[in-house]
């Protein structure tokens, strides 16, 4: 067969290369029945729809149909999109809110039906509030603030939140960030203006800021800015700098104050439990003399009595006993000296102090140097009735 014969590549058998004609025309209809077209119903030729009447072909130049294709399973593959852990996505249809997606790989269906945002809500995101990036950057209209007590301080702060509700952070508010921020303006002014300035500025830093938290998440969740405020940082908080100078001198003033007391407080504790043992002590002691000479006076009332009972019945014997006690009080406590007035004129010297006292000091020693105790010296009532009445004899003899 010739290479120009027209009957070439129409073989049915297969004998010859197949017609690229006919390969076209099978493409055609297979784009025209994925798109929607209906072939003739002439045995399979698409260019009839009938006997005498012609069906509508879909018929593409060159490679544009599978250009077609392609370009329609990239836009499908556009709907694709992954949620990392710590987001969700917010799945938009015509701009209104669909769904929220949990992590993983998702699909929707492809712009312009619909479109996806991808929100990390475990991000810490944070606000500043009386500076801008640095602490030193001040903004004296956020930071200036007046307390109770009508003073002026200096406060800059930070906020850190986290996103609860995705939905209400992106639609619920225009500015959700800004929100924040004036949230977090409010609550602290609100605080602050009913608080003192020292409680503020040393010893309620704490309490001032879960105030402020649990107030300005309070405000956030009436405007369902879907933010949850995890934690709120006092940068600083000072006097303006104009009175900086005489604040630190009145601070130290007050430190000054606060040693003082202390050391008087310390001084008084313990000065007063001495004072209060002194005291006791004394009186412990009265008591003591009290009961003493009670006992003394008592006693002495008793002996009287005794005397007195005596003297009724022998009082010359009585009479002359008390002479005798009386004497040996009075001569125990002077310097004694003998005289023999019948030896001629002789002077005979005797100190019996000094005798006495010397013979004592013997005596306690020789109980210190000794375990058993010594024993007790005889007492006038054990000495010798008779060398007594003798010496009584020769004192009636020396009288005159």
């Amino acid at each position: 067969m010739a290479w120009n014969d027209p009957q070439w590549g129409n073989d049915k058998g297969g004998g010859g290369p197949p017609d690229l004609d006919e390969l076209w025309r099978r493409f055609n209809q297979r784009l025209n029945g994925l798109f929607g077209g209906k072939q003739g119903g002439d045995g399979g030729n698409p260019g009839t729809g009938g006997p005498g009447r012609a069906m509508p072909s879909f018929h593409l130049p060159g490679g544009a149909g599978l250009l077609v294709v392609l370009a329609f399973l990239v836009w499908l593959a556009s709907g694709f999109y992954i949620v990392d852990t710590g987001q969700r996505g917010v799945v938009l249809r015509f701009g209104k809110y669909v769904e929220t997606t949990q992590p993983g790989p998702r699909w929707h269906l492809p712009y312009p039906f619909e479109t996806a945002e991808v929100v990390n809500v475990e991000q810490v995101r944070t606000v500043e509030v009386g500076f801008h990036g640095n602490v030193k950057a001040k903004n004296l209209s956020e930071s200036l603030m007046l307390t109770d007590d009508e003073n002026i301080i200096d406060l800059q702060l930070s906020v850190q939140y986290t996103l609860k509700s995705p939905e209400d952070f992106l639609f619920m508010n225009r500015s959700p960030e800004e929100a924040v921020k004036q949230a977090a303006e409010t609550a602290i002014r609100e605080i602050v203006g009913k608080s003192k300035m020292d409680f503020v500025l040393y010893e309620g830093r704490a309490e001032v800021a879960d105030r402020a938290t649990k107030l300005m998440q309070n405000i956030l969740d009436r405007y369902k800015t879907g933010v949850a405020i995890s934690k709120v940082n006092m940068q600083n908080a000072q006097p303006p700098e104009q009175v900086q100078a005489a604040f630190d001198d009145a601070v130290k003033a007050g430190q000054d104050r606060e040693r003082f007391r202390n050391e008087g407080q310390a001084y008084a504790n313990d000065v007063i439990p001495k004072a209060k043992g002194v005291a006791a002590r004394l009186t412990e002691e009265s008591m003591g003399y009290k009961q003493r000479v009670i006992a003394n006076a008592q006693g002495e009332a008793d002996r009287f009595r005794q005397v007195a009972v005596e003297y009724a019945k022998a009082p010359q014997v009585t009479r002359e006993r008390l002479y005798q006690d009386a004497m040996q009080q009075v001569m125990s406590n002077t310097t004694k000296v003998l005289v023999d007035d019948k030896q001629g004129g002789n002077l005979l010297y005797l100190p019996l102090d000094k005798l006495m006292q010397a013979a004592g000091a013997t005596t306690a020693q020789t109980a210190a140097a000794t375990t058993q105790p010594a024993p007790a010296a005889a007492t006038p009532a054990e000495v010798d009735p008779r060398s007594r009445d003798a010496f009584r004899g020769r004192e009636r003899e020396a009288r005159p």
